[in-house]
Order: structure tokens, then sequence, then C-alpha cells
């Protein structure tokens, strides 16, 4: 009769173990999921960033110089429209401006000659979930590069 007792009272402890395991190993794979996540989401925001910038870079440029201006003005409105698709770029991805660095370069002088090509590097800095709090240092860096083409015109 004792061994039946002790079979009765062993009723349920499965069903503990398993839900104290489950909870124990899902936590690190919710959080695993999560933060592979938010780094995915900012390499995306990475090469749009690339792409956005040295597009509009190219364009605001050519368009000065078709409109008269000189290689400097040209350079300076590039800059600007830079500028201006970065941060629609930026909150498309709701990604704060200072956690990106972001780094336009001309592959020739003067800038926006034909044939030369805009050049962007960009580095978007992603702060890990949950651990902020506790290393406040804590970050994962992506980042991307890449160039457009100034296509012949007539100036």
């Amino acid at each position: 009769m004792t061994l039946s007792r002790l079979r009765v009272a062993d009723d349920g402890a499965a069903l503990v173990e398993f839900v104290f395991l489950a909870i124990v190993l899902m936590i690190p794979v919710v959080y695993l999921v999560l933060t592979l996540a938010q780094v995915q989401a900012r390499t995306f925001a990475a090469e749009a960033v690339t792409r956005d910038v040295s597009r509009a870079a190219v364009v605001g440029g050519v368009n000065a110089l078709q409109g008269g201006a000189t290689y400097t003005a040209a350079e300076r409105a590039a800059r600007d429209h830079a500028q201006s698709a970065l941060e629609r770029t930026l909150a498309d991805f709701s990604v704060s401006a200072r956690d990106a660095d972001v780094v336009l370069t001309c592959s020739a002088l003067p800038c926006l000659a034909p044939g030369s090509e805009m050049q962007v590097a960009v580095t978007i800095d992603v702060r890990l979930p949950g651990v902020g709090a506790l290393i406040p240092g804590a970050l994962v860096s992506v980042s991307s590069s890449g160039s457009s083409p100034v296509d012949g015109y007539a100036p």
C-alpha cells in the first residue's frame, strides 16, 4: 500500500518540471530572436541610407551644375540633398541620428565631375535590448558602403 501512495504523491511533478524548463529555455531564445531582429532592422536601415544618400547627392549636385552652379556650389547642394535624404531615411526606419555615422566622399576632384562617384559609408550602432540598463556600452555596429556614379551631362 505504501507503493501506491508514492505514485499518487508524484502526480503532477512532470508538469511543474516542464513549465520550469520551458521558462528557463524560452527566455534566452526569445531574447536571441529580439536581438537578431534589431540587428537585421538596422542592417536594412544602413543599406537604405547608403543607397538613398548617394543617389540624392548625385541628383542634387548634377541639378545644381545644370542650373549653372560652380562645382563648389554644386557640392554644397549635393551635401544638402544628401542630408535631407539621410534624415528622411533614418526616420523611415526609426533610427536616431545619434546612432548613425555617415561619411560622404567624392571619388574625384572636382567633386561631381562626369564619370566620378559619390561614395557613402554608413555605420549604425544597435543597442542590445534589455542590456542597456546593465551595461551602457553594450552595442553592436552594422555598416554599409556604396556609391552612385555621376553620369555624363552637358552643363
